[in-house]
C-alpha cells in the first residue's frame, strides 16, 4: 500500500464488511459492530410501499434483557436509550430500533444509523455491570427526579429518645411531605433485622407524624429479590405506609395522595 491507494483500498474493503442475504420475509446485513460480548449486529430491512424499514428487530433491547435478572431498567437508562436514538436520528418503538429509507435517501447511510444506535444502546450494559455500585436509593432518586418530586436526601432528624435517625428521603408534595426508609438486602436472614431497625425508627420519630404539617412515613421495599416475608410487611404497615419498588407508579401515588 503506498499513498496513491489508500482510499482506493479503502473503499474496496468496505463490500466485505457488510453482507446481504434473504432471511424470510426480509433482507438481513450483517454489520461488522459488535455487542460488547463479541456478537454481531445484525440490521433487517423490508420494502413497504415506496419505504424501506431497518430495524434491529428488538434484538438489542433482547440482548440486554440477556445480561442481567432484571427485566426493569431505570429512569437514567430509558433516558440515555432516548438520547441516543435522537442523536443517530433513528425511532425506539416497543423496544425495536428502526428508521426509514424513503425515497431519495441514501440506503446505506440508514442502515449505518439503526447500526450505530444498536452499537451505543447496548452500551448500557456496562451500567448493568456497575449497578452494584448504584444503591438502590439512588435509583430512587432519579426516580423522584424523573417526577419531579422536591426531596432532601440524608437530612439528619432527632427521635423523642435523643437518638439521631437518617431516613433516606425527604419527599415534599403539593398536599403532604414524606420520610422515606428504603429496605433494601440481598440477604433473608438480614432482612428480619432492617425491618426491626427502621420499625425502630418510626417509633422514634412518631412526633412528626402528629399535627397540622404531619408527615407521612414510608417503608420502601426492594423487592427485586424475594428475601421479605409477610410477617415484615405486617411490622412495617403498624408505623408506617407500605410500598413496593417493584410498583414505582403506586410509590408515587402514595407521595402524592392526602
Amino acid at each position: 500500500m503506498n499513498s496513491t491507494n489508500i482510499c482506493q483500498d479503502f473503499y474496496g474493503g468496505l463490500d466485505s464488511l457488510f453482507t446481504c442475504e434473504p432471511h424470510g420475509e426480509f433482507q438481513r446485513i450483517r454489520t461488522p459492530y459488535l455487542y460488547p460480548d463479541g456478537d454481531i449486529i445484525d440490521v433487517f430491512c423490508k420494502l413497504q410501499d415506496d419505504v424501506v424499514i431497518v430495524s434491529d428487530f428488538g434484538e438489542t433491547t433482547r440482548w440486554l434483557r440477556m445480561q442481567t435478572v432484571s427485566s426493569r431498567r431505570t429512569p437514567k437508562q430509558k433516558a440515555l436509550i432516548q438520547d441516543t436514538c435522537q442523536t443517530h436520528g433513528v425511532e425506539f418503538f416497543k423496544g425495536i430500533i428502526l428508521a426509514r429509507c424513503r425515497p431519495g435517501d441514501q440506503f446505506a447511510a440508514v442502515v449505518v444509523r439503526v447500526a450505530q444506535a444498536a452499537l451505543r444502546v447496548s452500551d448500557l450494559w456496562f451500567t448493568f455491570r456497575t449497578r452494584s455500585v448504584e444503591s438502590v436509593p439512588d435509583e430512587v432518586a432519579d426516580f423522584l427526579s424523573e417526577r419531579h418530586f422536591r426531596f432532601e436526601r440524608g437530612e439528619k432528624l432527632a427521635g423523642r429518645s435523643g437518638k439521631v435517625w437518617t431516613p433516606d428521603f425527604h419527599i415534599r408534595a403539593v398536599r403532604r411531605s414524606s420520610l422515606v426508609y428504603v429496605l433494601s438486602t440481598g440477604s433473608r436472614s438480614a432482612a428480619r433485622a432492617i425491618v426491626h431497625q427502621i420499625h425502630t425508627a418510626w417509633y422514634d420519630l412518631n412526633h412528626l407524624a402528629a399535627g397540622p404539617e404531619a408527615l407521612q412515613f414510608v417503608s420502601l421495599f426492594d423487592d427485586n429479590l424475594d428475601v421479605w416475608s409477610d410477617e415484615d410487611f405486617r411490622l412495617a404497615e403498624q408505623l408506617s405506609t407500605v410500598s413496593r419498588w417493584s410498583k414505582p407508579n403506586e410509590f408515587a401515588e402514595i407521595l402524592k395522595a392526602a
